[in-house]
C-alpha cells in the first residue's frame, strides 16, 4: 500500500473515532508501527492531525486540550527539591509568560517511577514535554528506546543524548558543568594552589565534572587527584562522617591544601571535621563548593560554583513553547544549549586580587 493511501485512510479512520492508536493502526494496515508512526508525523506537519503519546488526535480534539491560548506541557524531573526547586520555578515563570500550563511529574530518580508519570502526562494529551531523565548521559543506552517512543516534542533538561543512543536528535538545555569544575579549579591556582582534592557524591552531575576536572587540571597544570569514594547523595547517610575524614586524611597524604566538594551539604561537613582536627578554613584548607543551595549558610560561608538553575527552566520551557505555538511545519532547527555556572566568592577560599581577576 502506497503512503497516499494510507494516509486517507487513517483520515477516514480518524473522522470516525476521534482518536488513534499506533498500535492499532498498524494491525489494520499491515504495517510496522514505524511506518505508521512515520505517517502520523507527515499528516501532522500537514496539519491535518495532532500526535499523541502512542497515536493520534483529530485537530478539534487538539485544540481542546490547548483551550483558547492556553498549551498544556508536562514537566517530568527526578526531585521537586534542592537543585530542581528552581528549575521548576523556572519553567513555571516562563509557562505563565506564554498562558500555557504546566504539568508535574517526580521521578524520584527511580526509572520505573518516571516511565509510570511519562505515561499518565502523556496520557492527558499534552502538547509537549520538558524532561529530566532519572538516568543521565553515561547511562544514554538504557534511556535511548524510551525516548524515541515518546509521540510529542520532548526538550531535555540536563541530559544531552545523541546518536547512536536515540533515533533522532533532541532539543536540550543543560548547564556546562565541565565549565563550572573549570571556575573552581581556576580560582584556586589563581589563589595559589598546585595540588587539589576532589571529592563527588554519586550524582548524575558527577559525570560531567570529571571530564572538566581533567581538562581544567591539564590547562592550569595543577595536581589534583580524586577521591575514589564517591559520597553518598546526602549528608545523612550514616557513612558520611567516616568517608568525609579519610577524604581529609588522603588531602593531608596528597599534600593538598584546597578542595572541590560536591555537593553543598558534604562540603559544609568537610569544614566542620577540619575544624574539629584543628584546621582552620581557608588559612590550611581552601573549600569550594558545587551547587550553592545552601553554601552561604554553612559554619564558614562557602565559596561555590552555581549553576543557572532557574534560567535553564526558563529556557528549556521557552524553547518548547516557542516550537509549540509556531504550529505544525514551521518547526526550528534542533538546538543544544549550555548555560555556563558562575563562582560566588565567600569565606571559605578567600578573593582574588584585582590583579588576579583579570589575569587570563
Amino acid at each position: 500500500m502506497l503512503a497516499p493511501e494510507r494516509h486517507e485512510l487513517i483520515l477516514r479512520s480518524l473522522r470516525r473515532h476521534g482518536r488513534l492508536r499506533v498500535a492499532e493502526l498498524a494491525a489494520e494496515l499491515g504495517v510496522s508501527a514505524i511506518t505508521v508512526r512515520r505517517d502520523l508525523a507527515e499528516l501532522d506537519s500537514a496539519g491535518l492531525l495532532r500526535r499523541v503519546h502512542g497515536g493520534a488526535v483529530g485537530t478539534s480534539v487538539a485544540g481542546a486540550i490547548t483551550t483558547g491560548s492556553q498549551l498544556t506541557v508536562g514537566l517530568i524531573v527526578p526531585s521537586s527539591t534542592f537543585y530542581y526547586t528552581d528549575v521548576i520555578r523556572g519553567a513555571e515563570a516562563m509557562a505563565d509568560r506564554y498562558g500555557a500550563r504546566l504539568v508535574l511529574g517526580v521521578s524520584g530518580y527511580d526509572v520505573q517511577v518516571e516511565q509510570e508519570r511519562i505515561d499518565k502526562i502523556l496520557g492527558l494529551g499534552v502538547a509537549g514535554l520538558l524532561l529530566s531523565t532519572a538516568l543521565g548521559d553515561s547511562h544514554a543506552a538504557e534511556v535511548g528506546q524510551r525516548l524515541d517512543a515518546i509521540d510529542v516534542p520532548v526538550v531535555l533538561m540536563e541530559r544531552a543524548f545523541g546518536f547512536p543512543d536515540v533515533d533522532r536528535e533532541y532539543d536540550h538545555v543543560r548547564t556546562d558543568h565541565a565549565y563550572g569544575a573549570l571556575l573552581a579549579l581556576r580560582h584556586l591556582a589563581g589563589l595559589g594552589h598546585r595540588r587539589i582534592g576532589i571529592n563527588l557524591n554519586a550524582s548524575v552531575t558527577a559525570y560531567w565534572l570529571r571530564q572538566g576536572i581533567a581538562e581544567a587540571a591539564a590547562t592550569l597544570g595543577v595536581d589534583v587527584f580524586v577521591s575514589p569514594v564517591a559520597l553518598p547523595a546526602t549528608g545523612e547517610d550514616p557513612d558520611t562522617a567516616a568517608q568525609l575524614d579519610a577524604f581529609l586524611a588522603e588531602c593531608e597524604a596528597h599534600g593538598a591544601a584546597a578542595v572541590l566538594v560536591h555537593s553543598d551539604e558534604h562540603a559544609a561537613g568537610l569544614v566542620e571535621r577540619a575544624m574539629e582536627r584543628g584546621l582552620r578554613v581557608p588559612e590550611d584548607l581552601a573549600v569550594i563548593a558545587y551547587n550553592d543551595e545552601t553554601a552561604a549558610l554553612a559554619v564558614v560561608p562557602l565559596t561555590a560554583v552555581c549553576p543557572p538553575k532557574l534560567q535553564l527552566g526558563e529556557t528549556a520551557c521557552e524553547l518548547l513553547l516557542r516550537q509549540l505555538k509556531a504550529g505544525p511545519g514551521r518547526r526550528s532547527a534542533t538546538q543544544h544549549l549550555s548555560l555556563l555556572p558562575e563562582l560566588r566568592v565567600r569565606s571559605s577560599c578567600g578573593a582574588l586580587t584585582a590583579r588576579q581577576r583579570v589575569a587570563p
